[in-house]
């Protein structure tokens, strides 16, 4: 009979804001030492057997990395999305039964600290024997002082593992006092279980729990050697095990144990598992304490802190985030955390900053980063993405992506970038005219890796993104070159024409807003480059958008009819607020460029219907609305907000152009500077993908409008 250690990832530990976030939760940030609490648990369980790890997909990336740091491997199962404890024990119960019938789990949380590991694992052991003989076993924690921060466990009298009279939640300090006296003991929330037993009592008291598991187990997707557990396992009901299993069971025991051990639930639990100086103070990072004592004073990477005069407070500044609090209300951080939520995001407290910061991440970050790793210096042209850490992810090429690169390295010239843009430029264009166009001159969508066609079909909104990005390499730096390539292309688009009007795109919604929208940008930006023909084919478009795409309330549809009415069902009535103000932005321009005031009209229309999509919550836009301007996809894209930023700048609307701008750069910081994350769920928690080259293009044309209405200081 083997055992499994198995770490348990989830918790949010809002209560150590702002150390754990979101992004980098409490159980991998290091809060009593050097190491993280998760990988002080891998080192304390490791030598009970394989260790089997339980966390959330958004995470991935942080469990590889800080077992790659110890060495140590682990099997990895990654939840779609937290379903509570019991889901995810039922989930390590069914993997380690697929493969030993046998086999007991040593089921532990990875945000506990526990300083003695010879002492856990003699424990760990003896209530292995205890699982054998059919028990579910707690490690119960003696209790030393009245905590009002655990809940308990009354055992019976005895020796060695003892039946559970009683599970008690976390009482009042009275209550404390007396469960102190009458020796109850700390519910650790560890458990020690044969995992065909804990199935059979799964199916007694939770079989929907049990079910769900299994069946996102049994259609799990090996990527690369950790096992992503299927969307079945959102049918699981979201309830722990305490409440599922361990309050109903007649097969729980406690083993009482006297380690030491805590759940580091809060800063006064921080400060008192750590090392302290001689006035009981514990300092970590950039800071420095004077007059103080038995207080806590965190500096998180480029913070500096100073302290003086202070006692039992903590003082933790993390991300450009800080939090001052007396230690004995530190449970209470939660509800600040949840008011501060409820304010929206924080950070820029005015334009000019937050455009000196963008022009700085730009300039220093993005730039540098997307030419040394993101060209591809092997094949030609760009990498479609990057990690979060900036390595390669390499996959056929689209022609819209390499029309876009070449937006961001002409750009980048004309925003005075001393990087070499040129080269980058000329990257990107020999790889588009080698492997893209076509004999008629249109671009194809797809390349494979060998730069063989994948896709030989001529989308239009390809076709306008090489457009755009011939318009910005001239007007960066005339070449007769280019301007020949435009017109070809551009004739080459007749055979395009819809005979209602406007063009055909392909695909599943030939006739649609959003790719008419990118060709007017392009043929702006011609006209812009001194390519005065291309006006006819701006004022067409403009036309369509003003007598067609948009209603009178300034809502604009996305998918038509061939006779250029909205599209039937669902199609007809998706709203998409980043379109909203793409199109406002681009409207206004051509209407002050025109002097039509029925543009710039429209432009505010468009732009006030598109408020209807930012979440007053998380203070982003949103992916979808319906028609009515309610809410269908309350996921949030990166794209939409730099399209809420430059439009809010463009229309003057400053105070939502720094909410644009807060929002935006929480999409930016990553460990890799220069990359970013795509989608933002509802939860406020971001999907862990790699970063789409595609967004490049949407980040600088944001930038460049920020940075040209508040100039950055002198460089």
């Amino acid at each position: 009979m083997s055992v499994y250690p198995v770490i348990m990832c989830g918790g949010a530990g809002v209560r150590l804001w702002p150390a754990s976030r979101p992004e980098r939760p409490k159980p991998f940030t290091p809060l009593t030492g050097a190491r993280s609490s998760f990988q002080e648990t891998v080192l304390r369980v490791a030598p009970l057997g394989p260790v089997l790890v339980v966390g959330g997909i958004a995470h991935r990336r942080l469990i590889e990395a800080q077992l790659a740091e110890l060495g140590i491997p682990a099997t990895i199962l990654l939840e779609p999305a937290p379903r509570d404890s019991a889901a995810a024990m039922a989930a390590a119960a069914a993997y380690v039964q697929a493969h030993d019938r046998e086999g007991v789990m040593v089921v532990v949380a990875a945000d506990h600290h526990v300083p003695d590991p010879a002492a856990f694992q003699a424990a760990a052991r003896v209530a292995v024997e205890s699982a054998k003989i059919g028990r579910i076993v707690t490690l119960g924690v003696k209790a030393h002082y009245p905590s009002t921060a655990y809940g308990y466990i009354r055992p019976t009298a005895g020796q060695g593992a003892r039946l559970v009279e009683a599970f008690v939640e976390k009482p009042d300090a009275e209550r404390a006092a007396q469960y102190l006296k009458q020796g109850y003991l700390w519910n650790s929330g560890n458990f020690v279980v044969p995992a065909d037993l804990l199935a059979r009592e799964l199916t007694a008291h939770a079989p929907a729990v049990l079910a769900a598991a299994q069946a996102a187990v049994k259609t799990a997707r090996n990527d690369n050697g950790v096992l992503l557990l299927s969307e079945a396992f959102l049918g699981a009901p979201k309830i722990s095990i305490d409440y599922a299993v361990m309050e109903k069971t007649g097969r729980a025991a406690v083993l009482p144990v006297d380690f030491e051990w805590s759940d580091l639930g809060a800063w006064d639990a921080v400060l008192e598992a750590s090392a302290k100086d001689a006035a009981g103070n514990h300092l970590s990072g950039t800071a420095v304490a004077e007059d103080c004592q038995t207080s806590l004073i965190h500096a998180g990477p480029g913070m500096r802190v100073a302290a003086v005069g202070l006692r039992d407070i903590a003082v933790v500044a993390e991300a450009g985030q800080v939090l001052v609090c007396d230690l004995e209300a530190s449970q209470s951080v939660k509800t600040a955390v949840e008011a501060l939520k409820a304010r929206g995001p924080q950070g820029f407290t005015s334009l000019a900053e937050a455009s000196a910061w963008y022009d700085r991440w730009l300039r220093t970050g993005a730039l540098p980063l997307w030419w040394s790793l993101g060209a591809d210096r092997e094949r030609g042209g760009f990498h479609e993405g990057l990690s979060a850490d900036g390595e390669p992810r390499p996959a056929p090429r689209r022609g819209r992506v390499q029309g876009r690169m070449l937006y961001v390295w002409g750009q980048a010239g004309l925003m005075g970038w001393k990087g070499p843009w040129r080269e980058a430029a000329q990257h990107g264009l020999a790889f588009m005219r080698e492997r893209f166009v076509r004999p008629d001159g249109l671009v194809r969508a797809l390349v494979g890796l060998d730069g063989a066609a994948l896709d030989d079909g001529a989308a239009l909104y390809d076709q306008a993104f090489a457009l755009l990005g011939l318009a910005t390499l001239h007007t960066a730096e005339p070449d007769p070159s280019l301007v020949a390539q435009a017109y070809a292309l551009r004739q080459a688009l007749e055979a395009l024409r819809h005979p209602a009007g406007g063009f055909r795109e392909a695909g599943d919604h030939p006739f649609q807003a959003n790719a008419h929208m990118h060709l007017f940008e392009a043929a702006l930006a011609w006209e812009e480059a001194g390519e005065g023909s291309w006006a006819a084919l701006s004022d067409e478009i403009a036309g369509l958008a003003l007598g067609v795409f948009i209603d009178h309330r300034g809502v604009l549809s996305e998918f038509f009819d061939a006779e250029w009415k909205s599209a039937a069902g669902d199609d007809g009535r998706l709203v998409e607020p980043g379109h909203q103000f793409e199109w406002a932005w681009l409207l206004d321009r051509w209407g002050r460029r025109r002097g039509r005031a029925d543009g710039q009209i429209a432009a505010r229309a468009l732009y006030d219907a598109g408020r209807s999509g930012v979440d007053p919550v998380r203070g982003c836009a949103v992916n979808a609305l319906w028609d009515d301007l309610s809410i269908r996809d309350d996921g949030a894209r990166l794209w939409p907000q730099t399209e809420h930023l430059k439009a809010a700048v463009t229309l003057g609307e400053q105070e939502e152009a720094l909410q644009a701008a807060n929002c935006l750069k929480s999409y930016l910081e990553t460990p890799a500077v220069g990359v970013w994350r795509d989608k933002l769920r509802a939860d406020g928690t971001f999907a862990d993908e790699s970063a789409p080259a595609t967004s490049f293009y949407h980040i600088l044309c944001a930038v460049r409008s920020l940075t040209e209405s508040y100039p950055p200081p002198s460089r």
